[in-house]
């Protein structure tokens, strides 16, 4: 690995993510966008920065050459499901796959392809899975006799608002978990309390239908989804597109992870992380491009198949070297 030379990235998808990623690429100075791919007709995609090339998305296994870890931000309902496995056998890739009941196989169907390719896959960063994902098990190490919490938003969710888009008959869409604040405080106050799915949020989806097409139908579609809205209160709006437009562009959202645990008989401790973000999407991007410069260095490594954020140290985000790290941030 030549550490002078910028690595190469590519982002496939353009979407809310996909713009993420190029707002933070332009924050990373070691690295260098190649190439955009898009499912569009690549002459209506405008970039961010003018001169930045952008692809047809099957044109991908021919530029194989050309990319050192390619960012993919397809959603995890449909798109990464197929694309994941598809990639890691021509790619080094990362993705933020964020159905969490559904990571132990799709890491499987990473890592076959991967390995056999030796490609390096980071799969599931992000902030839920990612940032989150880490604190868990870092409250969890810290504190063995304990309990841990997480709570989502207040805010907007993009997997589950992408979820929603995907129903046949939808027109627009979006999704907004809520924290219960009565179960937030249990959680903090120490008395390690037996909450359920359903106690800790709810979920409020504002969706905007197709000509001709019946609300019944695409509720019952909803509050019935497996992983995503089956297991909560979930409460569906359908509005206009002028209203979506109007009232659901801000794409705001954050939450807690909250370890109470004791160290001796009368000794609680507690720990909380929390996020609060402004825009989702670019958040969820900066966590991406930090992840494939990590990513990029571990295929120097040799470290081949799929990974998570577990399998990662720290110090491979950042682009300073470790005698860097040691001096200025021990």
């Amino acid at each position: 690995m030549n550490m002078t030379e910028p690595i190469r990235v590519a982002i496939a998808g353009h979407g809310n993510l996909g713009r993420g990623v190029e707002a933070a690429m332009g924050h990373n100075p070691d690295m260098q966008l190649v190439g955009i791919y898009t499912r569009r007709p690549p002459e209506q995609l405008r970039p961010r920065q003018p001169g930045t090339p952008v692809f047809a998305m099957e044109t991908q296994p021919g530029h194989a050459g050309r990319i050192d870890v390619l960012i993919l931000c397809g959603g995890s309902r449909e798109d990464l499901p197929r694309q994941g496995p598809e990639y890691a056998a021509l790619f080094n890739t990362v993705d933020s796959f964020d159905t969490h009941a559904r990571i132990p196989e799709y890491f499987t169907a990473v890592d076959a392809p991967a390995k056999a390719n030796r490609r390096t896959a980071l799969i599931s960063a992000g902030w839920d899975p990612g940032m989150f994902s880490i604190n868990r098990i870092l409250g969890e190490a810290l504190l063995p006799d304990g309990e841990t919490y997480t709570f989502w938003g207040d805010g907007l969710s993009q997997g589950h608002s992408d979820a929603v888009r995907r129903i046949p008959g939808v027109a627009g869409a979006v999704q907004y978990t809520r924290p219960v604040p009565a179960a937030m405080e249990r959680a903090r106050n120490g008395s390690r309390p037996a909450l359920a799915t359903r106690e800790k949020h709810r979920r409020e989806c504002f969706v905007v239908l197709q000509d001709g097409v019946e609300p019944g139908p695409v509720r019952e579609a909803i509050v019935t989804m497996e992983h995503y809205f089956a297991d909560y209160d979930t409460t569906v709006n359908f509005i206009s597109a002028e209203e979506l437009a109007r009232n659901h562009a801000a794409m705001m959202h954050g939450g807690f992870v909250i370890r109470s645990g004791k160290t001796s008989a009368n000794t609680t401790q507690t720990i909380e992380y929390s996020l609060k973000l402004d825009s989702n999407p670019e958040f969820t991007a900066s966590v991406l491009v930090a992840y494939a410069r990590a990513v990029h260095r571990l295929h120097a490594m040799g470290q081949f198949g799929a990974k998570t954020v577990f399998d990662v140290p720290p110090g491979l985000l950042s682009p300073r070297s470790a005698e860097q790290l040691r001096a200025g941030q021990l």
